[in-house]
């Protein structure tokens, strides 16, 4: 009597192509199969349903809080959050995004839990289904003049003002920044709120990228490498060279150098 199931072939095929709503009931269906290729399949079928369901449960999660606020009546909810704090160089960036409602971008998570590579493919998702999104940099002399709160609030304004439409709403990564719409302050917003999170990884792929751009400008300091953080290499070049203008100078021990230029 002819063998009237698919093939192996053909099972994987309808696996590969199957959605997420149609997975299930596949899965189910071959489950039976004494082959040992259609097990392999099926076994392969299920891990792949359950990472998928898991990362399905982290985004609604992620998107728990952006719902809530929509649900009260707010309409462009914005996420905050800020990169550049601890570095010895460069400045202090700020990034502000409006995700759409029933927006899910797989893989959204903090940037800082994100290899270089997988941010700036997130990015460019971000962008790309955002409502609206912006990113504004603040220089080294400005918080040198300012002082490091009042900097990044400066940062987060100015990524505020940018966004068009005007957001109704800000959520910010754990503290109020002052700005002249509501705020919601969430201690780990980045790593808990999807719009922080999106916030998170602009800023950071924006900041690195003006590093990398800079870094020509001041070949002494690997600018490129280390986005101006305090290496033990930076320090050295430093301890070296002295300081560019590009290095803050009420931070030590850029502070107790000479200036190059």
């Amino acid at each position: 009597m002819a063998d009237t199931r698919p093939s192996v072939a053909e099972c994987r095929s309808l696996l590969s192509r199957a959605s997420d709503d149609e997975l299930p009931a596949l899965i189910a269906h071959h489950a039976s199969d004494p082959r040992a290729g259609v097990r392999d399949l099926v076994r392969t079928a299920s891990r792949l349903l359950a990472r998928r369901q898991s990362e399905a449960q982290r985004l609604d999660a992620l998107h728990g809080l952006e719902e809530r606020l929509r649900s009260e009546g707010w309409v462009h909810v914005a996420g905050i959050d800020e990169v550049g704090r601890g570095a010895l160089a460069g400045p202090v960036t700020a990034a502000a995004v409006v995700l759409p409602a029933g927006a899910r971008i797989t893989g959204l998570d903090d940037s800082k839990r994100l290899t270089p590579q997988r941010r700036e493919e997130l990015a460019v998702r971000i962008r790309a289904i955002a409502v609206t999104c912006a990113v504004a940099h603040v220089p080294a002399h400005i918080e040198d003049a300012l002082g490091m709160t009042r900097t990044v609030h400066r940062a987060m304004e100015l990524a505020i003002s940018r966004l068009d439409p005007a957001p109704d709403h800000a959520i910010t990564d754990g503290m109020r920044a002052g700005l002249t719409i509501p705020e919601t302050p969430v201690v780990r917003g980045d790593s808990t709120v999807a719009a922080v999170a999106a916030a998170s990884i602009l800023a950071k792929v924006e900041r690195d990228e003006l590093m990398r751009s800079l870094a020509a400008s001041y070949p002494d300091f690997a600018f490129d490498v280390n986005k101006g953080y305090g290496t033990p290499e930076h320090l050295q070049a430093i301890a070296e060279h002295g300081v560019c203008p590009l290095h803050r100078r009420s931070f030590a021990p850029c502070s107790a150098e000479p200036t190059l230029f």
